[in-house]
């Protein structure tokens, strides 16, 4: 697969899975033995239905959550992307030792993918953990 076509199933990624809440795709996008990295969630389970456990987390959370993506860059090898994404939402569902606040926020995020034949093998996320908590109130605001 060429560069542009790997770009593409990042795009899906965010328009159908995440937005369109259409987490079977996940099967098509993501390599069995995927492996996410993301300190703020460090025990994501492997391959698709990891991924799937992940996104519909804060689904379920953030019902009305939108995704969108700012940039994204290619890497020489033609086989990593790179997203800028910010997504937005209400927190009107619990999240995993959480309860629901009713605050809207709104996170900056990077996720790099890299490919294999055609799926994401391995993915790092990095995202504003510590602004979203300080959007619901559950962490202090800086300074």
């Amino acid at each position: 697969m060429s560069a542009e076509d790997n770009k593409a199933l990042v795009r899906r990624l965010f328009e159908e899975v995440c937005n369109e809440r259409k987490l079977g795709v996940a099967d098509e996008l993501f390599a069995t033995n995927h492996t996410h990295h993301d300190p703020s969630n460090p025990s994501v389970g492997q391959g698709p239905e990891g991924m799937k456990q992940l996104i519909s987390t804060y689904q379920t959370g953030f019902p009305d959550a939108h995704w969108s993506i700012d940039a994204m860059l290619l890497a020489e090898d033609g086989e990593t992307v790179v997203a800028r994404w910010t997504g937005v939402g209400t927190h009107t569902s619990d999240l995993p030792g959480i309860r629901a606040t009713g605050k809207k926020v709104r996170v900056p995020g990077i996720w790099i993918y890299r490919f294999s034949s055609g799926k994401i093998v391995e993915s790092w996320n990095i995202w504003d953990t510590l602004g979203m908590l300080q959007q619901l109130g559950i962490a202090p605001a800086m300074g």
